[in-house]
């Protein structure tokens, strides 16, 4: 079902009301519905609401029978406790939404916001590293957040323990943006409850493409790490092992095409392995604020480099997401087939499946985000116990 009298060649229109809003979280939220589909269904259909009312002919032509829409009271149930909260939701091509975000490939069409949105207009940088950080990777992360902060720039992180809580910290006078796993309002870690909250009550932001209420799992954090790379102009790892999420997050810039720097560190310390191996691989190395700033071009006013459509969604159509839904499905059951509780690496599951890897990732993002797969250390994968392959 399509709307033909909509053109491709123009991306959507963001939500101007807040009906249209309503429709647009209504559809994220509807079931098998990722960000790659999302957006392939609007460029399709036009509008959020022509493409609720063809989602079930569309799910049911790829073989999926008694689909159901994302139900209205769930949507307003979210809404509320965004309410509640003094929750913001962005959507893209909003004015509050970050500009260099906007450009990843599969940048959130939504963003729910605690604390001052004007902070996602200023220039980020990324620093990340370990949850059991060293004394001196913590008083690393300080300073280069206060470096960086006292430069203009904008410390984004996870909120996780270690070198992600330090240099929020550092940050707090300065501006500082927390991404986090779960929904926007439910702060983890715990011990860092009180960060968050003086984040949002200080001139910084929490970040959460997740629903309200959502308790983070170990899936959500690598998708949560594309949008702290998303959002920055580069990422720092400070400490990291050999096998991390800062090292995800580093994968991520690189694919995002940001700058990727890391701290060096004893080749014994194995909370530094993974920056000695980011520095083999041709990272920059850093060992103060300014060997991040001079990395960094000229920057006195990002908002002047903007082109003037700027405002519009950057809507990503790589070759995966022209892909029809019946396609898309099939891939997914040729990914289930394979799988099974005994985990499988994901280089020998492409091999296995003879298809391209631009196509099998964002199919493996939408089955990990639908909770039917799982990614575990070493770039293995597995079926979720208890989930079918329906």
């Amino acid at each position: 079902m399509r709307d033909d009298s909509y053109s491709s060649t123009h991306p959507p229109l963001p939500p101007t009301t807040e009906d249209d809003r309503v429709l647009w979280l209504r559809l994220l939220r509807s079931r098998r519905v990722g960000v790659a589909t999302f957006w392939r269904l609007l460029k399709e259909h036009g509008t959020a609401a022509a493409a609720l009312e063809a989602l079930p002919d569309v799910a049911r032509a790829a073989g999926v029978q008694k689909y159901q829409i994302c139900p209205e009271a769930v949507v307003h149930a979210e809404l509320k406790a965004a309410r509640a909260h003094g929750a913001r939701l962005i959507c893209q091509g909003d004015p509050h939404y970050p500009n260099d975000l906007a450009t990843i490939s599969d940048a959130p069409p939504l963003l729910w916001c605690v604390g001052d949105p004007a902070v996602l207009a200023k220039p980020m940088i990324a620093l990340v590293g370990a949850r059991n950080a060293s004394s001196l990777g913590l008083r690393m992360a300080r300073t280069l957040a206060e470096g960086l902060g006292q430069a203009g720039y904008v410390v984004t992180s996870g909120l996780a323990r270690g070198v992600d809580t330090a240099a929020h910290l550092a940050a707090l006078e300065t501006g500082t943006v927390a991404v986090m796993g779960g929904g926007v309002d439910v702060l983890y870690p715990s011990e860092n409850t009180g960060l968050a909250e003086r984040i949002a009550d200080e001139g910084g932001a929490r970040l959460s493409e997740q629903p309200m209420g959502l308790q983070p799992i170990a899936r959500h954090f690598p998708v949560r790490n594309r949008i702290v790379s998303g959002l920055a102009r580069a990422v720092v790892v400070v400490e990291a092992a050999a096998r991390s999420g800062s090292l995800i997050t580093a994968r991520n810039a690189l694919d995002q095409g940001r700058e990727v720097m890391a701290v060096p560190g004893h080749p014994l310390d194995a909370r530094a392995g993974g920056c000695n191996i980011l520095l083999r691989d041709g990272a920059r190395l850093i060992r103060n604020p300014d060997d991040i700033l001079e990395a960094m071009p000229p920057d006195d006013s990002p908002q002047a480099e903007l082109p003037l459509d700027a405002a519009a969604p950057n809507v990503p159509q790589p070759e995966s997401q022209r892909r029809n839904l019946s396609e898309t499905a099939a891939l997914h059951s040729q990914i289930l087939s394979r799988l099974g509780p005994s985990p499988l690496a994901e280089d020998q599951l492409i091999r296995d499946l003879r298809a391209p890897a631009a196509n099998v990732a964002p199919a493996l993002t939408d089955l990990e985000l639908d909770g039917r797969i799982e990614r575990q250390a070493g770039g293995l994968l597995a079926l979720v116990p208890g989930r079918d392959r329906g």
